[in-house]
């Protein structure tokens, strides 16, 4: 054979294997395999200190970990391999994984899981959403692998809250300043599988496999987030094939979802009911300082069109504040049923008389009319203030609907500067425990809407009492007492109970929920045919 021959034998055997590599990318091996996960976020990761929550709470969860985790099944070990409580329930032991290292190299062991537990209780204010932060009395290393926490009283959900994503997560002592967090890391390093890697403000962030993580390392070598603010936008990313995987409760609309899980180029997959989308009613605002007004208000909403006419039916009616699939919840509650003609016959009894030709009630010469604010970064609320508006009409009420930046919506609602607002409930595995602590404090909405109530200071020694108590009956008791309470009372209406939903390209295997709705598992996702 010619040397030309050889020559053009080569080029040949060059464009075939050209050609053959040429649909893998850069994430991919030469086999095929993807080994990149490329999904989308409405917005940007921000700050990722642990110890504090202006970051986002699945990044947070991919480079951190605790001393136990929440599972379906209850609190298992993680950075903890057991745990002896002690008789009176004031004292945990927690005994330490001896093989685990912060991405950094620097040991995790007692030490460090202390400082870290300082760090937080140093910030205390920060936390006082979590109950367990104030009975905390101290932290103990009992020896280098033994970690010893010293409550102030019993405190049942101590394990569960300890699991939560923030703040009880460790980050590098190297990461600290001077010991502390509240001011701010030096970098986002932790024990998890993940590390990030890179980070572009507002564009995207890249994580890889942790290559000192001392458990299975994921299948997946590369996370990438894209940050995409648009709901139309990332569901035609995900149909050009520019991202693998759309996840989380408000990242999709209903319509979308629907449609995209009858392409058989996708699978649409929701979770178990994780929590409560509800309004929550200021009980010393204007006409909802009355009882009647609030109770007519609930009769007012057909929450089964919210159900089917905005959701397709993917979030059913919420009839209770809590599901009674909730710890506790299972409760007897006779819901507000949707009638028309009880809402009348309230309002009327609360002197709202609605005069002939006239759309609105009046008392006293004035109208009925009740605002509800709305975070108008989600279209979601803002279609469904908009169908209130309309039920409302019906029985005679004015619902104006004010849609405001994020932040100054939750300034709002801090402030207890509302009518109505949009609330959720924690979810699992924050509920019933979590949700309701919150209440007693001047952080959240929960607290001002609930100021109207006579009964207001027996329903937060109920609460602080449910907390600490050591018997089941008494426990069920007090909560039984709370819910029906504010049930009762009529502060909340529920609407639907929440569902997290994930689309994603069929070639995307291994894509589940965890207990918490704030978490994306990607350690159990891979890519297959």
């Amino acid at each position: 054979m010619s040397q030309k021959t050889w020559k053009l034998l080569g080029l040949i055997m060059t464009f075939l294997m050209m050609t053959l590599l040429g649909g893998c990318s850069a994430g991919d091996k030469v086999a095929g395999e993807k080994k990149e996960l490329v999904f989308a976020n409405f917005r940007d990761i921000r700050d990722l200190n642990p110890h504090l929550y202006s970051g986002e709470m699945w990044a947070q969860n991919m480079l951190y970990e605790s001393l136990v985790m929440n599972t379906e099944t209850g609190v298992a070990p993680w950075l903890a391999e057991k745990w002896d409580i002690s008789a009176d329930g004031k004292v945990y032991d927690f005994h330490l994984r001896k093989d685990v290292s912060f991405s950094d190299g620097e040991k995790f062991n007692a030490q460090a899981a202390k400082l870290n537990i300082d760090a937080i209780l140093d910030n205390r204010d920060r936390h006082t959403w979590l109950e367990m932060v104030r009975l905390i009395d101290r932290v103990e290393v009992v020896d280098d692998y033994t970690l010893r926490f010293v409550l102030k009283s019993p405190y049942y959900p101590m394990l569960t809250e300890l699991a939560v994503t923030r703040p009880f997560r460790f980050i590098s002592p190297k990461s600290m300043k001077d010991g502390q967090t509240k001011n701010g890391v030096t970098a986002y390093v932790g024990t998890g599988p993940w590390v990030l890697t890179e980070h572009k403000t507002d564009q995207y962030a890249v994580f890889t496999v942790n290559s000192r993580y001392w458990g299975a390392k994921p299948k997946i070598e590369k996370v990438t987030m894209k940050v995409i603010p648009d709901n139309q936008t990332r569901v035609l990313a995900l149909q050009k094939g520019e991202i693998d995987l759309i996840f989380g409760k408000n990242m999709i609309d209903a319509d979308s979802f629907t449609q995209l899980g009858k392409d058989n180029k996708f699978e649409a997959v929701m979770s178990q009911p994780s929590s409560t989308r509800m309004l929550l009613m200021n009980t010393t605002s204007g006409p909802l300082q009355d009882l009647r007004v609030r109770q007519a208000l609930e009769h007012s909403i057909n929450k089964q069109g919210i159900s089917e006419n905005i959701f397709n039916g993917s979030e059913s009616v919420a009839d209770t504040l809590l599901a009674k699939t909730v710890p506790y919840c299972n409760i007897d509650l006779k819901p507000f049923a949707y009638d028309v003609s009880q809402a009348e016959r309230l309002l009327e009894e609360a002197g709202w008389q609605k005069a002939a030709g006239q759309k609105y009630r009046q008392k006293d010469g004035q109208a009925l009319l009740i605002k509800t604010h709305y975070n108008s970064n989600s279209a979601l609320e803002k279609t469904i203030s908009e169908y209130i508006q309309s039920e409302l009409a019906k029985v005679g009420v004015n619902l104006e609907i004010v849609g405001e930046e994020e932040q100054a919506y939750r300034d709002r609602q801090k402030a207890g500067n509302f009518d109505i607002i949009f609330n959720i409930s924690w979810g699992t595995p924050y509920d019933p425990q979590s949700s309701l602590a919150g209440m007693k404090l001047p952080v959240y909405g929960d607290y001002y809407a609930q100021q109207g109530l006579k009964d207001k200071k027996a329903l937060d020694q109920a609460i602080t009492d449910v907390l600490i108590s050591t018997d089941e009956t008494k426990r069920q008791n007090l909560y039984t007492y709370i819910l029906t309470t504010l049930h009762d009372e009529a502060v909340y209406i529920p609407l639907t109970y929440e569902r997290n939903r994930a689309v994603y390209t069929k070639k995307l295997k291994g894509v589940t929920f965890n207990p918490s709705q704030y978490d994306i598992p990607f350690e159990k996702m891979y890519f297959g045919q």
